[in-house]
Order: structure tokens, then C-alpha cells, then sequence
């Protein structure tokens, strides 16, 4: 199979993780790193034995099929706009965009195109996540009844070399963090009908006591700490909680019920970890998980399964109608608190086909 070539704008933290990951796909070709620092994209290139390129050369080069765009939130929608313009295919860092509003202008501009746009997050691919989706699919919850999902912790300024953005308009712990657990909740239950939420800002600025900007207080112009409840066609109603104001707590990431049992999910910011069931009385057991790969770090498998999905001709995965659903659920959570009102979901997003083997080779099951 033909490989695709994939040019990479943003090198902040995130690349390194990507570009380790890309290694163990023979499918992708990395034709160069660019970023707005020059200096940045030619460390990482460097880093990686590859060639840093500028942005506008990137855009231009036709050999580029695939634009895999790493910048911050609020320059994903931008920079994919300018990608299909080049007529390339977008793939960007969650979210797909900091609002609904400008994540269904690059859905629309794709489909106008004719182009496919993907985003992360792709842990859902990972093997601990499709293990509880083939045990979810073989029906061992019973009748879906519902489940919690928690995130929360005191503050990404704790150990983030830049923390200023996870404050700032398209920052906050939903945006943030909330794109792992909503999109793992649609590829285990579907997709979501009804929001219920409430948010919350008790701080209006934050201390950074990281390094090397230890001591500077930051604005907050976000809510950071979001509570609610996500109704599922599916019927489940699961309870969330996302938040950068807690100093601790014992819930798990999450927990899914049913009329038959009880699931636990690993951490949906990885690919791996303990998946463990309780069947109705029972206890809880561990499930052997269905990918051989399950615990490394692939930030890099939605990507390469758009590559792989173009060349098949057949859907990719982390595809732009699921993280446009994922988008309007988030914001949802914020327009619930700030109308004192249920929020229906207007998108409609079909859970993502199942990997019958995840990662052999850096194969990808059909």
C-alpha cells in the first residue's frame, strides 16, 4: 500500500509524543514540521531526523496529503480552513475548535470540498477502550442504564511549562480534558441527546508553580469546574465532572451501568489500562484486553487510520462528524448553566467502527 505523506504544524509539547508514535505506522510519511517559531519546528526536526519547513511551504507542497495541525485551540479551526483551501485533509489536536460556531465551518468547508477532516482525541482506539466496547457490544452491561465520568485535579499550572492558555477562551478543564471522556463515551454508548450542566469559575486568577514561570499569576477567563449530566439515545444518563479546583478526589475515570453489570473503563486520556467487570452478583474481575499494544503511547493511531481509510476508501475513525458532535456536547454544559435549561444536540454522530485488531505491525483492522 501506497504511503501517505503528512506535513505537521505546531511543535509544541504535544509533537514529540505524535512524531515517537508515527514511527510505529510504515503508512505515514512525514514530509516536514513547521511552526510560526522557527526555531521550534527546526529543534524538533532536528530531534527527529526530520526537516523543519515553513508553514506557507508545508501548504504548497502537493505531495502533502494530510495536514496534521498541532497548534493551540484557538488556531485548529484557522489552520484546517487553510488546509482544505490547499486541498488537503485536516487533522488536528482536540478540540476540533474552541466553539460550534467555528467547528461546523471547517465540518461544512470538508464536505464542501469533498475532504476529510479528523480529530483527536484517538485514545478511544487504544486497546483498553476497545475492550470495553466489544465487551459493551457483546451485551454483558444489559440494558444501559448509566455511569459517572470524572476528571479533576488542582490546576494543569502545576507542571505545564505554559499554562496560560488552559485559561484562556477554548482553555478550561471541559475543553481540555473533556474530549477524552465524552468521545469515549459516544464510541461505548453513542451518541449523546440531552445536556444538563452547571459552571463555574471560583477563582478569577491562577498562580503558576511551574517552571520557569513559577510566581506569575494568570487570568482566568473560563469556567473551571463543570458539573452535569449527559442523556444518551441510547437511553443511559451519565453523570460528569471536569475541573482544574480540586485537590483531590477517589472516583474513577469511568464507570458504566447496566441492568446485567458493571464496567469499569481506564483512563480515557491513555490507550491502555485495567478494564474490570462486576456481572450482576458477582465481583469485580479484570478482562483480558484486545489489543496487544494496549498500554503504549500511539497519539498518532487516528491519523493513521485516515491514512489507511483513504487509500481503503472507507470512513476513518476520529472523523470530523464525531468530534463536531463532541464540540456542541461540550459547550452545551456551559449554555445549560448559563439558560437554567435541558440543551437538545443538534448533530448527529454514528459510533466509530470497532477495531477488530488494534495495532499489529502498525497494521489497522478494517
Amino acid at each position: 500500500m501506497n504511503k501517505v505523506s503528512i506535513g505537521i504544524i505546531g511543535c509544541g509539547n504535544i509533537s514529540s509524543a505524535y512524531l515517537k508514535a508515527m514511527a510505529s505506522f510504515p503508512i505515514l510519511d512525514i514530509r516536514g514540521l513547521a511552526d510560526m517559531n522557527e526555531q521550534a519546528a527546526k529543534a524538533r526536526a532536528d530531534e527527529f531526523g526530520l526537516q523543519a519547513r515553513s508553514i506557507d511551504a508545508l501548504f504548497a507542497d502537493p505531495s502533502v496529503e494530510i495536514i496534521v495541525n498541532l497548534t493551540i485551540p484557538k488556531a485548529h479551526v484557522e489552520v484546517g480552513l487553510r488546509a482544505l483551501d490547499a486541498g488537503k485533509h485536516a487533522y488536528s489536536e482536540k478540540p476540533l475548535g474552541i466553539n460550534f460556531a467555528e467547528g461546523k465551518r471547517l465540518a461544512d468547508a470538508a464536505k464542501a470540498k469533498s475532504l476529510r477532516i479528523g480529530s483527536a482525541p484517538d485514545t478511544f482506539l487504544g486497546g483498553g477502550h476497545q475492550t470495553a466496547r466489544r465487551l459493551i457490544d457483546e451485551g454483558v452491561l444489559g440494558q444501559p442504564v448509566g455511569g459517572t465520568a470524572t476528571f479533576m485535579c488542582p490546576g494543569h499550572e502545576r507542571w505545564h511549562p505554559n499554562p496560560a492558555f488552559y485559561y484562556e477562551v477554548g482553555g478550561g478543564p471541559m475543553l481540555d480534558m473533556g474530549p477524552y471522556y465524552i468521545t469515549d463515551l459516544v464510541n461505548l454508548f453513542g451518541p449523546v441527546a440531552r445536556v444538563v450542566g452547571f459552571a463555574i469559575a471560583p477563582r478569577n486568577e491562577r498562580l503558576i508553580t511551574s517552571e520557569p514561570k513559577n510566581g506569575e499569576k494568570i487570568p482566568v477567563h473560563v469556567a473551571t469546574h463543570v458539573s452535569g449530566v449527559l442523556a444518551f439515545e441510547n437511553g443511559a444518563v451519565v453523570q460528569v465532572g471536569m475541573s482544574f479546583d480540586v485537590a483531590g478526589h477517589k472516583h474513577v475515570p469511568l464507570e458504566l451501568y447496566g441492568t446485567e453489570g458493571t464496567l469499569i473503563v481506564p483512563d480515557p486520556n491513555h490507550f491502555g489500562g485495567e478494564v474490570q467487570l462486576l456481572k450482576k452478583g458477582g465481583q469485580f474481575e479484570p478482562q483480558t484486553l484486545s489489543s496487544p499494544y494496549a498500554d503504549g503511547n500511539y497519539r498518532s493511531i487516528g491519523v493513521a487510520d485516515m491514512a489507511y481509510a483513504i487509500r481503503e476508501n472507507r470512513p476513518h475513525r476520529a472523523n470530523g462528524d464525531l468530534a463536531l458532535h463532541v464540540l456542541e456536547v461540550m459547550e452545551a454544559f456551559q449554555t445549560a448553566s448559563d439558560s437554567g435549561t435541558t440543551v437538545s444536540i443538534t448533530t448527529k454522530a454514528e459510533r466509530p467502527a470497532p477495531l477488530e485488531t488494534s495495532l499489529v505491525d502498525g497494521q489497522l483492522g478494517k
